[in-house]
């Protein structure tokens, strides 16, 4: 029995240092304080991306936390996006709020859940969004997969519109206020980085 009980607890040691590893945390406070900045595009031509054709539609610039990330091995999106990140900045970057959610994702989307919203629904959805991320090249691709829960990431690229011959497509959302089917941006991300919280 006790040597049960001393296994139980040395894997639960492990679990929690694994789950350290896998998530940062920097304390009480917003981290992300601006917004993203997009810059919408006009009469932008396409470019080749494998087997498909990339539409820039604006310039993105966003430094937010990672509030969930998951992977994408199946379905033809992951073709070109293999990772989504869930993204909060405002006090959707303040780990104090974030203690009253439950995030997660599943299926290419976003779901967040509170019992007692500590900050308007709206607010909310305003200042959170799940992103398709394309990294622009095997590079960027490795950098993204590193990242962490919690991370504070800088992430600048092209929100962008997706084709296929066969009539396919992936359209970006244009705005952080939507809601629902086709409220997530399809990313092109062209660099990132870890913004150190000071």
């Amino acid at each position: 029995m006790v040597k049960r009980a001393a296994i139980i607890i040395a894997l639960l040691a492990v679990g929690l240092v694994l789950t350290h590893r896998r998530q940062v945390v920097y304390g009480p406070g917003v981290t992300a304080p601006g917004e993203p900045v997009q810059v919408d595009l006009s009469n932008e031509g396409t470019f080749p991306f494998g087997e498909y054709r990339v539409k820039p539609l604006a310039d993105f610039d966003v430094t937010a936390k990672i509030l969930s990330r998951k992977t994408y091995g199946w379905g033809r999106e992951s073709d070109l996006s293999p990772i989504d990140f869930a993204l909060g900045w405002g006090r959707m970057s303040d780990e104090e709020i974030l203690k009253s959610f439950k995030i997660s994702q599943s299926g290419r989307w976003y779901y967040w859940r509170s019992s007692d919203l500590p900050i308007p629904q709206r607010e909310v959805s305003s200042s959170s969004a799940n992103m398709h991320l394309i990294p622009k090249d095997e590079t960027v691709e490795k950098q993204l997969k590193g990242f962490k829960k919690g991370e504070v990431v800088h992430l600048v690229g092209k929100l962008v519109l997706v084709t296929a011959d066969d009539g396919w497509r992936w359209k970006s959302s244009m705005t952080r206020n939507d809601r629902g089917n086709h409220a997530c941006e399809v990313f092109y991300v062209e660099s990132a980085s870890s913004k150190p919280v000071l």
